[in-house]
């Protein structure tokens, strides 16, 4: 079941690029935008998290922290941070454990994958409070990066 606005962030524990644990408690005191994506090394993805890089200034300057998260292994996640040069944490939901609590999760996706993490930004706010929740069904398209900063701007 996907979370609404107003509901407690389901907590997580997670593995970043650097194999560091990153849980959602790390983040308290500060307003957070998750950002779920399919796969690494995929054309929307990519371009998904290149506007959340080239734009992370913006979020931060509204006391905001940017992650990713896909089902992809650390390994794989650490090479592509390192080609595309992101200036946030990537983090493996190998398990599918936040995707699913999230509400984020393909049950079947193409090609016959299965268990694999839909495109969707979230705002949680500093108290761990969801604030934002945009979930697309339709692998290739965006995130409304205009309302996480809207978002973001009112809290």
């Amino acid at each position: 079941m996907a979370l609404k606005k107003g509901e407690k962030a389901p907590s997580f524990r997670l593995y970043n690029t650097d194999r560091k644990e990153i849980t959602l408690e790390d983040f308290r005191g500060k307003n957070l935008i998750i950002h779920f994506f399919p796969l690494a090394f995929t054309g929307t993805c990519t371009t998904q998290l290149c506007t959340m890089r080239d734009n992370l200034s913006i979020y931060q300057n509204l006391n905001a922290e940017v992650i990713g998260i896909s089902v992809d292994s650390p390994f794989a996640l650490a090479r592509f941070k390192a080609d595309q040069n992101y200036n946030f944490d990537l983090l493996s939901d190998f398990n599918r454990e936040a995707s699913q609590a999230y509400g984020a999760y393909y049950e079947e996706f193409v090609l016959g994958l299965k268990g694999i993490s839909k495109r969707a930004a979230f705002v949680v706010d500093k108290e761990g409070v969801v604030q934002y929740v945009e979930i697309l069904d339709n692998a290739g398209e965006l995130p409304n990066f205009g309302a996480l900063k809207d978002t973001l701007e009112a809290i």
